[in-house]
């Protein structure tokens, strides 16, 4: 009876842990859609209304869904009207079976994800819910993030890095109902894996692990860019955010790839106005106004031309759409001529970097480590079994 109430309590410990790796994830958050097709990819899907099992998707089938101004959402299965419902659910008869989904209204492009659904109705259109499990996830945010490619060390790292920060943010939309988003101030997530099954592997390979820095013991903050442009960023340089382990320092990997630099011509009227408007540049100055359209920047700044001016340079970067904040500028006729390194705010792992770090054979523990100072390796799974309280499993 004792060992019968031991193994009991270790299943229980193991189906605990395995349940804790579901996500619940917003998509299409960027539009206000109204109207949603939900079609047959495979497997086979059972529709709820509400408590209601309204049907089942199977082979050539779909259902589509409406918002109504009653803050409703209606469901029609093909072409039958099943009803009106506060929420709509769907759910897989199996594991790893997938749908399409393709919004009607705005007309989008169809995307295809693993897992269930829930919809549900907002203010000005409805709120569709991914739910399905972390790896399933973090295959799809690998490949929208990273895409196809690449070598399997730098997949194994962006995995790591891309469950560290799903588990830190997990309850940034919880008022919303769901844990992350598709966005990417969450992280992309524009399909499930569909190209590249080699990250499966990476996924599945790396399973369980995240990041935390080892003298604090905190799970770390999993920022990664596009390119850092030779030089990465501090936190604060960009969030007001002081975190001891995103120091910037020279990173020679990422200097010779295809986003390393860029170049943008601004008329300088447009350049002129937006410091004057906003940040009330001394344009009467003689000196200022001799200096307005000459920056250079050597190493990564915060301020243009001079902090006491308090002219930030991620708004520049926002206002202009400009690929990043690292940039020196200089005059030529009416126009103001940037030249800039990088792509993306800098912070954390420096994704091209990180890719020819892999090519070079780093594996990826070695390419985190470089990216992340003092960073130590976790296993998700063994934290949770090792962690659970001692009459959780002795107590006969």
């Amino acid at each position: 009876m004792k060992l019968f109430r031991w193994t009991i309590a270790i299943i229980v410990v193991l189906v605990n842990s395995v349940i804790a790796q579901e996500i619940k994830v917003g998509v299409y958050r960027a539009y206000n859609i109204s109207k949603i097709d939900f079609s047959h990819h495979d497997g086979c899907y059972q529709i709820y209304g509400d408590s209601s099992l309204l049907g089942t998707i199977t082979s050539n089938d779909y259902v589509s869904v409406h918002w109504n101004s009653d803050q409703k959402v209606e469901v029609y299965h093909g072409t039958i009207f099943k009803g009106e419902y506060n929420r709509v659910r769907l759910s897989p008869t199996q594991n790893g079976t997938h749908l399409r989904l393709h919004p009607k209204w705005p007309v989008l492009k169809e995307r295809r994800y693993q897992g269930g659904f829930t919809v549900t109705a907002a203010s000005k259109g409805i709120t569709i819910v991914n739910i399905l499990d972390l790896d399933q996830y973090l295959a799809g945010v690998v490949e929208s993030e990273g895409g196809g490619g690449k070598h399997l060390e730098y997949y194994k790292a962006q995995a790591v890095l891309s469950r560290t920060y799903a588990l830190k943010h997990q309850s940034r939309h919880r008022s919303e109902g769901f844990s992350l988003c598709d966005e990417v101030h969450c992280q992309a997530y524009h399909h499930g894996l569909r190209y590249t099954p080699l990250i499966r592997t990476a996924v599945e390979a790396t399973h369980g692990v995240y990041l935390i820095h080892q003298d604090t013991e905190e799970m770390l903050s999993g920022f990664f860019h596009a390119n850092c442009g030779g030089q990465t960023s501090s936190a604060d340089y960009i969030w007001r955010e002081n975190i001891p382990y995103l120091q910037p320092f020279k990173d020679t990997f990422c200097i010779y790839t295809k986003q390393a630099t860029w170049e943008k011509e601004i008329p300088k009227k447009a350049w002129r106005d937006f410091l004057v408007n906003n940040y009330f540049f001394p344009i009467e100055d003689s000196v200022y106004r001799s200096n307005i359209y000459t920056f250079e920047q050597l190493d990564r700044k915060v301020f243009y031309l001079s902090p006491h001016l308090g002219i930030p340079l991620r708004d520049i970067r926002q206002h202009f759409k400009l690929k990043s904040t690292y940039f020196s500028c200089y005059p030529d006729g009416e126009m103001v001529v940037l030249k800039g390194r990088g792509f993306g705010h800098g912070v954390g792992m420096c994704q091209e970097g990180a890719m020819s770090m892999a090519n070079k054979g780093f594996d990826y523990k070695m390419i985190l480590s470089h990216y992340f100072e003092g960073v130590q390796f976790v296993n998700r799974e063994q934290e949770l079994f090792f962690n659970q309280k001692t009459t959780d499993i002795w107590d006969f």
